[in-house]
């Protein structure tokens, strides 16, 4: 893909929203390793395969050959992020997130709900192009 109006965007690597996707999911990794022996195929898989589907839909709806396809990916990311967001909530009241753990957390979700908006606005005014057009 070439430049765009977006500056530069020449892979979905150089997105904001799917760089700061993958420090999402990292740090969901990183909070979750922690949670019950008992939760490993539970709410620990549950939480990591939402932050994983957040950065891999950016991924792939940019590797799509329209804005359309690209849109509904980002739709589904977004929509992947809220059932982190509500997964987290969930951990929380049972007590396994707390402190920091939920603050860094809450704060990466939020970042990246407003980077997954901006781009989707970006893209309904025409300065994303997904790859192919």
């Amino acid at each position: 893909m070439g430049r765009s109006a977006c500056g530069g965007v020449r892979t979905y690597r150089d997105l904001v929203a799917w760089q700061k996707a993958m420090a999402l999911a990292q740090e969901v990794y990183r909070v979750t390793s922690s949670f019950p022996d008992a939760e490993k195929f539970g709410m620990m898989s549950q939480m990591r395969r939402a932050a994983v589907s957040v950065a891999s839909n950016i991924a792939e709806g940019f590797g799509r050959s329209s804005k359309a396809e690209f849109s509904r990916f980002l739709t589904m990311a977004k929509g992947s992020l809220f059932e982190l967001q509500t997964q987290a909530e969930l951990s929380r009241r049972l007590g396994w997130l707390k402190g920091e753990q939920l603050s860094a957390l809450r704060d990466l979700a939020q970042e990246e709900d407003a980077v997954l908006m901006g781009l989707m606005r970006s893209l309904r005014r025409s300065e994303v192009r997904p790859r192919g057009t």
